[in-house]
């Protein structure tokens, strides 16, 4: 504890006393200070004396007035430290050998060849290992990494994992409070539920530490707290946390020491006025009304220890603070990381505003779907500017995310701004944050900042990139070992290392090809990029037309066409000898390919036509699948989701950009029965235009899950509609179902419900000469029952294509999901097909609908070869019609600049389209 000042010892004659004696004065007071009994001193000086009335704990007033103005920090001599402070006894050390590390350093350009030692819990060498350091460890684990990408652990800095739980229950959900507006004495880690399914999976995805806040219903929602996500031996939510305040437990810190950073949650824009029914006017004034009380206490601690530190200790009185707002005058104070949920200008330029009224630092914008339309603005926060943490598609889900763009992250980035990419858990699952910087990159972020943006940017947001998000020595051993470059598609942690402790139980990989082991080659979206910011936000998507009736597409790698009911490989170079060609397109009909013949050849000397160069890249198919939830309707009437189409909207033409040429979807509503779903083309401009309406009506959608009424009630009530009982449209509508004209699409997860239904098909058939067409979608357990759902005729539609158990309705339990590698050898697509099951992928948000062509690649890499190209194909086209309904095939093909379609490298620059009778072109 430090000595208290001499000027403590008097107010009379300060000046005229020896500094000697002033030292001994202060010495004395020391001493005595802490006795219970003592409220005066008497000193006898020269025949003069003078008594000062002094607090009993007027040194630990000297200590908290002094620590007001220290800064939050590691202490100096930190990365001196030879264990770490999370290490647990009994962790062997390991060395990862042979491998392409990449540091996080030098601005994430630095990538060594050679070794990560990993020992105490902390990295110990990177590069080089020296022999001595090996020898002064035993039974050492040696990885043979043969070349693999090794990185810091992931850090997720938007979670809410623990607070809002999987499965979701009443009993585990503590994301809100809805007691107040502004609420900063709340704590995420008094909701931290150490059963959350999640952790598990994040983890599988690489992530090893997440910041949990509270959600984004209030205005100041209370306090975040930053978790590694291993299991520890304490099995505590408190040994989870990652450098804990010091005030966590009551305990203070002395003077040498530095505080450690504390998060908060702020929210703006919509979700705090629907929530208090109020306006954007109301929301600021909370923020202003809080942070004005809060300021009040700081200036009267401020004047409280400017009186002590001057010797004023008459009526000094108590420390003025208040345990509510105690969090918010740290804010004030430099030693609070806000984290500001904010999407609009507006809410963006209040935030601005209040920051420079307040003086106060905002550590990330998140969300902040238009900061890349207002970087300047963000530039005038006070202090230290803001990093932007951002989804990379993830948008248009309300009217604030209405202009998010996917070149959000490179904007922001070319502006100078931090970008950190985050999941916002469990709204993306955070098993998937690397797919975020995957995105991120392939829309224009550069390679080393697109890897820094879910590392090293994040540890920097938080403060603590004094000891994770970096591969150094003396930091955290939190150390991801990858099958492929972790920007490719489909990346997968072979080992997951926390605190030097390995995650993955005998993980499930496979060795990828070379040109996996490297960044893809990203499409050049520059043109996009200006545009997006010309528009507002809101630039043209619509196709244009191509100018004549032939178009020849040059450097064509490969070719795939619809055929019947499947898909046909024309060429691809990949599985063959043969080189690119190019391919004649007339009215939209592909007339031949250079391959062909002098014919063909006659036709590519012709001057007028339109000529596109793919550079390698491919033509084939998409389709898409929105499921939606059903409702429960009036007796006999059924929803026509055709009635309530709407075309020309973003996400419709985003998804056709992306080669999701042709929807399917089943009406919006909540309960047993949907109704029935419809196929459109997700380029048309109206309804009445050629091609719009594909089919009017596809299939017959109905749900079973464990809501209201029971399970046994609900599949009593569709086998009463099967067997004739219903009435009006409901009874025509279930005798086409049972006559095999119309598919019964049912949404379900449990495989016992799935059981249920296989029998109820049985049954039914049994009293018919024509079978059922019956289609699951969502079925997270299907794989459970591959092999009677196989033999039963039963389609699949996952959705989403890797499970989550968001609901327990989802998934009853979480260990029968098939997560797919490192956690499981196979995927639920693997193991379907396997069993001669048709299966499809469809998306839950219809913002996801652009992804698609993403997830098919993913799923095929992740079923390590057991999936071929056609298959892969077929799980968005061919046999996503089969399963719907859809009578005429969609022949249209998706032209692709750069490789494939199904991967980060390949950009859509057309459809050619039978039924529209020429190509359109993506500009």
């Amino acid at each position: 504890m430090d000595k208290l000042p001499s000027h403590y010892a008097t107010q009379h004659r300060q000046k005229a006393r020896p500094r000697a004696f002033k030292g001994l004065l202060a010495a004395i007071l020391l001493a005595i200070g802490p006795l219970a009994y003592l409220t005066a001193v008497t000193i006898d000086f020269g025949g003069r004396s003078t008594a000062q009335v002094l607090p009993i704990n007027a040194a630990q007033i000297v200590n908290k007035c002094r620590a007001l103005h220290l800064l939050p920090g590691p202490p100096s001599d930190f990365h001196e430290r030879t264990t770490s402070d999370r290490f647990e006894s009994g962790t062997k050390p390991v060395l990862v050998k042979n491998a392409t590390i990449w540091t996080g350093r030098a601005d994430g350009l630095e990538v060594v060849k050679g070794s990560v030692f990993l020992a105490d819990g902390l990295i110990k060498a990177v590069g080089d290992v020296d022999d001595a350091l090996l020898k002064k460890y035993s039974d050492v684990t040696v990885i043979d990494a043969r070349g693999a990408w090794v990185t810091p652990g992931i850090v997720d800095m938007h979670s809410h994992l623990g607070v809002d739980s999987a499965p979701e229950l009443r009993g585990s959900d503590d994301t809100n409070s809805f007691q107040g507006i502004a609420q900063p004495w709340l704590r995420s880690l008094d909701g931290l539920n150490t059963h959350d399914e999640a952790y598990r999976l994040s983890v599988s995805g690489g992530v090893t530490t997440s910041n949990v806040l509270p959600g984004s219903a209030d205005a100041i929602g209370g306090q975040a707290f930053t978790i590694k996500l291993r299991s520890t031996k304490e099995r505590s939510t408190s040994s989870l946390l990652l450098e804990p305040p010091f005030s966590l437990n009551g305990t203070d810190y002395h003077l040498s020491d530095r505080p450690r950073w504390r998060q908060m949650k702020h929210a703006c824009g919509e979700n705090p006025m629907r929530v208090f029914s109020g306006t954007r006017m109301d929301t600021q004034w909370a923020f202003r009304k809080a942070y004005n009380t809060a300021r009040q206490i700081k200036e009267k601690q401020d004047q409280y220890c400017a009186n002590a530190l001057s010797g004023k200790w008459n009526n000094l009185g108590t420390f003025p603070e208040d345990l509510q707002w105690e969090a918010l005058v740290d804010v004030l104070r430099g030693r609070v990381k806000v984290h500001n949920h904010c999407y609009e200008a507006v809410d963006l330029d209040n935030m601005v505003r209040l920051t420079n009224e307040f003086k106060f630092s905002i550590a990330a914008f998140h969300h902040a779907h238009e900061t890349y339309l207002v970087p300047d603005l963000v530039k005038k926060a006070y202090g230290t500017t803001p990093a932007i943490a951002l989804f990379a598609t993830n948008a248009r889900y309300k009217r604030e995310a209405y202009r998010g763009s996917e070149f959000a992250p490179r904007i922001l980035s070319d502006n100078g701004l931090k970008v950190g990419m985050k999941s916002d858990h469990p709204v993306l699952n955070s098993r998937f944050l690397l797919n975020e910087a995957q995105q991120a990159h392939h829309y224009g972020l550069e390679e080393n900042l697109a890897l820094a943006s879910v590392t090293t940017t994040p540890a920097t947001i938080l403060g603590y990139d004094h000891r994770i998000g970096f591969l150094k020595p003396g930091y955290d051993a939190d150390v991801v070992i990858w099958d492929s470059h972790p920007l490719q598609i489909g990346a997968t942690p072979k080992q997951v290392f926390i605190d030097g402790i390995p995650q993955l139980v005998k993980p499930f990989y496979s060795n990828k090809p070379e040109y996996f082991q490297k960044a893809p080659e990203t499409p050049d979206y520059d043109r996009e990029l200006r545009s997006a910011i010309e528009y507002d936000g809101l630039p043209p998507l619509e196709p244009v037309p191509a100018t004549g009736d032939v178009v020849i597409f040059h450097n064509v790698s490969s070719l795939y066409i619809r055929v019947g009911s499947g898909i046909k490989e024309v060429f691809d170079v990949g599985t063959s000898e043969a080189s690119s060609q190019s391919v004649v397109v007339k009215h939209g009909e592909i007339q031949c390919t250079s391959a062909e013949g002098t014919d063909c050849l006659s036709a590519l000397s012709l001057p007028s036509v339109q000529r596109i160069d793919l550079e390698g890249g491919s033509i084939s198919v998409i389709n898409l699948l929105k499921a939606e939830n059903p409702s429960i309707l009036g007796e006999g009437t059924i929803i026509h989701a055709v009635d309530g189409l709407e075309f020309a909207t973003r996400d419709a033409l985003l998804s056709y950009r992306s080669g999701a040429t042709v929807g399917i979807t089943a009406p919006d509503s909540n309960g047993f029965i949907s109704g029935l779903s419809t196929a459109f083309s997700t380029g048309a401009p109206h309804k009445l235009a050629r091609g719009a309406v594909l089919q009017d009506i596809t299939g017959f959608h109905i749900s079973i899950d464990s809501s209201d009424p029971s399970i046994s009630t609900q599949i009593a009530a569709l086998r009463n509609l099967l067997f004739d009982q219903g009435e009006g449209e409901l009874k025509r509508v279930f005798r086409q179902v049972v006559e095999g004209e119309l598919p019964l699409v049912i949404q379900v997860q449990s495989a016992d419900v799935i059981a249920s239904l296989i029998q109820l098909k049985a049954e039914v058939e049994s009293h018919s000469s024509t079978p059922l067409k019956v289609t699951l979608v969502g079925a997270n357990e299907a794989h459970l029952l591959a092999k009677e759902i196989g033999e039963a005729g039963i389609g699949v539609i996952l959705t989403p294509s890797r499970p989550f158990p968001g609901s327990w309705s989802e998934v009853p339990n979480a260990s029968f999901s098939l997560p797919g590698p490192p956690l499981s050898e196979n995927n639920a697509a693997a193991v379907l097909l396997s069993h001669n099951v048709t299966v499809a992928l469809g998306i839950v948000e219809q913002w996801q609908s652009r992804n698609l062509r993403f997830d098919v690649g993913w799923t095929a890499i992740e079923a390590h070869g057991r999936i071929s190209k056609t298959q892969a194909i077929a799980l968005a086209t061919a046999n996503v019609e089969k399963l719907l309904g859809l009578k005429t095939p969609n022949t249209d093909l998706v032209a692709v600049k750069r490789t494939s379609l199904y991967d980060f490298t390949g950009k859509v620059v057309g459809v050619i389209s039978p039924r529209e009778g020429g190509v359109k072109l993506i500009l």
